[in-house]
């Protein structure tokens, strides 16, 4: 068994298909399938059917994807902690960030990076917190950026900095009025809030300390929305703190603070306990503290690299 066919199973696990299996890993078909047979031999199990169009793993060849893909995980781990002695900041960086940070991170991030480690090759996917746990779980991914604490004891949590939110409410509420809302007396009627799977539509009710009133709500898929409904339709929302520089000022009149208690999120680097690019995620940190507001940055993080 080599480290070359688990990539290679791997590669065909993803495309279902041999010549595009070769092609990504840059053989000829005819040597992909000996090695693949090779390795079912070496295993005397087959790893996929190959009676069925397209083909599917069978259902031992599932978990031993599984378990080929936490391999070659670690096989590259070696490789990169040897690179860690040199501080080289270089290789491949697949990392997902929620889509409620993603707008305010995301497009700074990537530039910054790239000008600052040009060798680091960095692919994102935007997700909700739950695939992003399970691709953690899987090694599909090297790191994350999202809210916490997810009280996962799998999970290794970096604090990066704390954000607050706000309310957004529009002229016709009676809570327009008020300078200052209380989180634990906001009314749900009225509330527009994120569809599920948004850790954000969470941290909103954990903080308003209400359950939801499915008749008096619409759930919508991205905060820029939400706002654009409350500037239409009535009502008041809850948005980070980093969505206020994206209003016009006119909608800045609308917002007002949370208190009582104060609502706040903790933003975070997320890995597993196993990795060991200390570089690489020191790169990612310090690409963060160039972006975000220095008053909202973790105190540690200000002070001290990232010891793995």
């Amino acid at each position: 068994m080599t480290l070359q066919q688990l990539e290679y199973i791997i590669a065909l696990d993803k495309t279902r298909h041999f010549v595009r299996a070769a092609e990504m890993c840059g053989v000829t078909q005819p040597t992909l399938s000996a090695m693949i047979q090779k390795l079912e031999d070496e295993l005397d199990c087959k790893i996929f059917d190959r009676s069925r169009q397209p083909l599917v793993p069978t259902e031992p060849g599932l978990e031993i994807l599984k378990q080929a893909q936490v391999v070659l995980f670690h096989a590259n781990q070696l490789k990169e902690k040897v690179k860690s002695f040199k501080d080289e900041f270089v290789g491949n960086l697949h990392m997902a960030i929620i889509p409620t940070v993603a707008p305010y991170l995301l497009p700074k991030f990537m530039a910054t990076l790239k000008q600052d480690f040009p060798d680091i090759h960095l692919k994102v996917s935007e997700l909700h917190t739950d695939d992003i746990i399970q691709k953690l779980h899987t090694a599909d991914l090297d790191m994350a950026i999202l809210s916490t604490p997810l009280n996962n004891l799998d999970i290794l949590e970096v604090p990066l900095y704390y954000e607050k939110f706000v309310a957004y409410v529009s002229p016709s509420e009676p809570v327009y009025e008020n300078d200052v809302i209380s989180s634990q007396d906001m009314p749900t009627d009225n509330l527009w809030v994120l569809e599920e799977g948004h850790c954000l539509r969470g941290q909103v009710f954990n903080f308003c300390n209400h359950e939801l009133h499915q008749s008096t709500v619409y759930e919508a898929g991205s905060i820029d929305t939400l706002v654009k409904i409350v500037d239409v339709n009535g009502g008041y929302t809850v948005i980070p703190e980093l969505h206020v520089d994206l209003l016009t000022d006119v909608q800045k009149e609308h917002l007002r603070e949370l208190v009582e208690p104060e609502a706040i999120r903790e933003i975070a680097i997320v890995i597993r306990h196993d990795y060991v690019r200390q570089g690489m995620i020191n790169a990612v940190a310090d690409t963060v503290k160039k972006i975000i507001p220095s008053h909202m940055l973790d105190a540690r993080l200000k002070k001290f690299a990232i010891k793995l």
